[in-house]
């Protein structure tokens, strides 16, 4: 059977488009999921762990960064928690940095194709070699065959005080890491969905979060969700991701950042901070998470 030019442009008019996937990325600073109390780290509790497992069944995510994460046995525990609640994220991953209390983690419906762990990066600061706390998750996560995305978790110098050196300076040296990280990743592969996420433990107008964002081609978008409960966001668009009880301040201080590239994919409709009755059951923060949408 021979097609004509005009059958051909009738069967391009009426092919079928490509199918679209939607997925969730999700980030939650847990506030010491920790399974043996120690350096001022109290045991979280029974009922303060299923706050935390409620709170991730409401987003569903398909991938979630973890700050404040304890010990591999501690992430276990979290995951096969969700499991048995209907959530199976099987992929993961967990690095300990400086500090080894807490640490950052990783748990993704999607498996995780590659892996470059920071967790020896330091800078000088008054003369004094200082070390990245927690280190920084750079994960390379296969959503589908075709898409690819590159995740860089991050969980910044808190906001207390440290006899070691300025937590402000502290706090900006690590975004400088961290962006450092960015722009390498970019400047290897321009082309590649990049998501930056975390505990920055700092505010939008702040140094490290213009550090962060940088200029021009290789800027950062801040997708700044809004708090919902569900259904619509409320119409002041409350954004605020902590508590901090030593000063009794809200703040924005959890970010999703995410590239040119990967804004392309964005569903701004499914991008929102957690609102629940009882949240600081949990942690002292609230979760966030954004979606996107990928060609199959």
């Amino acid at each position: 059977m021979r097609v004509t030019c005009g059958a051909l442009f009738f069967c391009l008019l009426v092919a079928p488009p490509a199918r679209a996937q939607v997925f969730r990325v999700a980030t939650f600073n847990l506030e010491n999921y920790v399974e043996e109390p120690g350096a001022n780290r109290p045991l979280k509790t029974i009922q303060a762990r299923a706050k935390v497992c409620q709170s991730i069944l409401a987003l569903k995510p398909d991938i979630i960064a973890l700050e404040e994460m304890g010990s591999t046995n501690a992430l276990m525990d979290l995951q096969g928690a969700l499991k048995n609640a209907g959530l199976d994220l099987p992929f993961w991953d967990h690095i300990t940095g400086a500090d080894t209390n807490i640490h950052l983690a990783i748990l993704s419906r999607f498996p995780i194709v590659a892996r470059h762990p920071h967790t020896n990066e330091s800078f000088l600061l008054e003369g004094r070699r200082m070390y990245v706390s927690r280190g920084f998750i750079e994960d390379e996560i296969q959503v589908n065959p075709r898409f690819t995305l590159a995740l860089i978790a991050a969980h910044l110098k808190s906001k207390l005080a440290s006899e070691i050196a300025d937590e402000q300076e502290w706090r900006e040296q690590e975004a400088a890491i961290l962006r450092r990280i960015v722009d390498s990743r970019l400047e290897a592969d321009p082309g590649q969905p990049l998501v930056v996420l975390g505990d920055f433990n700092d505010t939008k107008d702040s140094r490290t979060l213009k550090t962060l964002l940088g200029r021009g081609k290789t800027a950062l978008f801040d997708l700044r969700p809004v708090e919902r409960a569900g259904g619509n966001a409320p119409p002041d668009g409350i954004s605020w991701t902590e508590h901090f009880a030593k000063e009794d301040v809200y703040s924005r201080i959890d970010y999703i950042l995410v590239n040119s590239r990967l804004q392309l994919h964005w569903l701004d409709a499914e991008t929102y901070v957690l609102n629940l009755p009882d949240w600081n059951q949990a942690s002292d923060h609230r979760p966030l998470v954004a979606g996107f949408q990928a060609s199959e």
